[in-house]
């Protein structure tokens, strides 16, 4: 059986929970795999073959999107010919995770196509929205990579085809400890600006950025670091507590590790502010921005004991057998 796994390449929470769901994929079908975008920074860990530009949003350096950024990264023109000229007939499934140009080129060529993402989830309304939803983004979620069929991915099963989290297996099997210092996470803000709020709490921070290459550095209580898996995977699973974006994958991480738990959901994005609410409403503290007053927030976060463990079975193998019988049907329907 040929399959064909689309990755959107945008963050690294993409390609880390890819690279667990292939680790599976790879045992019953012959795989080939094709990311569209750039902005990751973990290794996926399997030969990609094809490399799209695809369409992906500009982070800025103050807690949201660089919308201009993002338009002028755009090409459109490159990404219909990459929709058209993608050979899905080649292949007897095609699997998206929120990848664009597989999901498309799969439903304009009447091709299986399964979506595996989190952003599926979004396609049931029991899913946790913030009190104003946003219709022209939900839209765009629902359009953004349609499949014939949605599995999704969410921090509790919210309706029938939705499934608890992907947990890497090398954080499953880590080694937990708690060494006391803070890991923080937050692609969408600067390098000096984190330095400059964060210094005011008198705690350790390790600072992950997905913009500095060079060697860690200290400055004050704060250790700048490049954004590496080994690195993070140290820091996160002998951390005290995670400050990190609305995200998806490392909130869950930290939800099974039993770490303390923040997150500042990035402006203007709306997934992060749903996300954000379904984690509120676990009773994780949400930051609404790091910004002149969020030292005492982050002091009284500090100074308190909530944790909130989530014990997530490993799933991977019960969803990725189904996705094979779907493939199976569609290949010889009765």
């Amino acid at each position: 059986m040929k399959v064909l796994f689309g990755v959107q390449g945008t963050g690294n929470g993409h390609v880390s929970r890819a690279r667990e769901i292939l680790r599976y994929l790879i045992r019953y079908a012959d795989v080939d795999v094709l990311v569209s975008g750039t902005q990751y920074n973990v290794d996926l860990g399997f030969e990609i073959k094809y490399k799209p530009h695809g369409l992906a949003f500009a982070l800025g350096k103050s807690g949201g999107i660089d919308y201009w950024k993002s338009v002028k990264s755009a090409r459109l023109y490159q990404f219909f010919n990459d929709i058209a000229g993608l050979p899905v007939d080649k292949y007897d499934l095609i699997i998206s995770d929120f990848e664009p140009i597989t999901a498309w080129a799969s439903k304009l060529k009447g091709r299986a196509s399964v979506a595996l993402s989190h952003q599926a989830s979004f396609l049931s309304p029991k899913t946790p929205r913030p009190s104003k939803s946003n219709y022209p983004v939900e839209l765009i979620i629902r359009w953004y990579a349609p499949c014939l069929i949605p599995i999704g991915f969410h921090f509790e099963r919210y309706d029938t085809f939705i499934h608890t989290p992907v947990i890497r297996q090398e954080i499953r099997e880590a080694d937990v400890s708690n060494k006391g210092h803070y890991t923080v996470y937050l692609p969408f803000y600067g390098d000096d600006f984190l330095i400059e709020h964060l210094s005011k709490v008198d705690v350790k921070w390790e600072v992950f950025s997905n913009s500095y290459k060079g060697n860690p550095y200290t400055e004050g209580n704060i250790t700048v670091c490049p954004v590496s898996n080994e690195a993070f995977v140290k820091s996160f699973t002998s951390c005290e507590g995670l400050l990190t974006g609305a995200g998806f994958e490392t909130p869950a991480e930290a939800l099974f590790l039993g770490k303390k738990l923040m997150v500042i959901p990035m402006r203007g994005q709306y997934e992060q502010e749903c996300n954000a609410e379904a984690l509120r409403r676990l009773g994780v503290p949400v930051l609404k921005s790091v910004d002149w007053d969020s030292d005492k927030i982050l002091r009284e976060w500090i100074d308190s004991a909530c944790i909130y463990r989530r014990e997530y079975v490993n799933n991977l193998p019960d969803i990725i057998e189904s996705i094979i019988d779907i493939a199976k049907e569609k290949k010889h329907p009765s």
